[in-house]
């Protein structure tokens, strides 16, 4: 039988965390992200920008006779230039933990770090902020867009929030756009799911589809498109008390112009006698408190093509 050596963290190379490692964590970030889950994935270079092109119209082919002149299509391609741009997350480790079972702790890390840079690419994404509320590393992003519905908008009798959803359906296409996917907030799904038509039928018996697998963002379909989850929606996240509800429930429209990129390499720098400064303001010694400060980097990219081939959904803001 193969033996797999145990991870000791003195093997641990102190700028790039171990491939096995790598491919996991970036895959189910992917996952776990609303935006990423319907966006198109592109590459992504981490040393200089990298043109990419997003359609804003299909090529126009037409009949041509033999030797005749060839017609010139009507379709246009602008080119984004996307560059890489760092998430970085601190994490304090007891050295007992790190020293005793540092193959848990790589366990954990997979666990931890896909769900930190998820939400942080969606709310860079779809506010164009970061974690802390302030400018993004983005310059567009989805929430750019005028257009919007308010839910609870239409009455019950003529279609109630399934009718919301269908007037921002409506509001793309019109535009000449396509619809080909919603990303909304949790706090929506109970809503959907308690929907019903006057004779008390659910509405959204499609959004109630397992999603493809744990921690993934992906969830059923909504009018007929495929749903992804996040937190990020609202920008009100979980166990984080600074952050404020924005209102916003869901984004919908054409994922066609929205791109992101993966830098495929994770740094990590590992330290024992550092300092941090926690969420409150305290400073903490490393080396007093007897722990191990890992601090973990990633690049990813992201472009828009127009801002209006999305429509904005928007709510009643928790604790309003």
């Amino acid at each position: 039988m193969p033996t797999t050596d145990p991870i000791q963290l003195s093997a641990i190379d102190p700028t790039f965390l171990p491939a096995n490692l790598i491919g996991p964590i970036f895959e189910k970030s992917v996952e776990g992200s609303a935006v990423m889950s319907l966006a198109r994935r592109v590459p992504l270079s981490m040393s200089a920008n990298t043109a990419v092109p997003v359609p804003l119209d299909v090529p126009t082919a037409d009949w041509v006779a033999e030797g005749g002149r060839k017609p010139l299509s009507s379709g246009g391609v602008e080119v984004k230039q996307m560059s890489g741009k760092k998430i970085a997350v601190l994490i304090p480790v007891s050295m007992e933990v790190a020293t005793s079972n540092a193959a848990g702790l790589w366990t954990q890390l997979q666990r931890d770090l896909p769900t930190a840079f998820a939400r942080a690419f969606d709310m860079a994404t779809i506010h164009g902020k970061n974690m802390a509320g302030s400018t993004g590393p983005f310059a567009d992003y989805l929430a750019m867009t005028s257009k919007s519905v308010s839910l609870g908008t239409t009455a019950q009798d003529q279609g109630g929030i399934w009718g919301d959803f269908v007037d921002g359906l409506d509001q793309i296409i019109d535009d000449d756009w396509d619809y080909t996917g919603t990303v909304a907030d949790n706090r929506l799904k109970p809503k959907l799911l308690a929907a019903t038509s006057t004779t008390g039928e659910p509405l959204f018996v499609a959004t109630r589809q397992p999603g493809h697998g744990t921690g993934a963002a992906l969830q059923g379909e909504l009018i007929g498109e495929p749903l992804a989850y996040s937190r990020s929606v609202s920008g009100k996240l979980r166990r984080q008390s600074t952050s404020a509800d924005s209102g916003l429930r869901a984004i919908g429209g054409d994922w066609s112009q929205a791109a992101f990129g993966v830098g495929m390499d994770i740094s990590v720098k590992i330290s024992r006698e550092a300092t941090y400064i926690d969420e409150e303001g305290g400073v903490h010694s490393a080396f007093q408190e007897n722990l191990v400060l890992l601090l973990a980097e990633a690049y990813y990219g992201f472009v828009l093509g127009d801002p209006e081939a999305f429509v904005k959904f928007t709510g009643t803001p928790s604790g309003s």
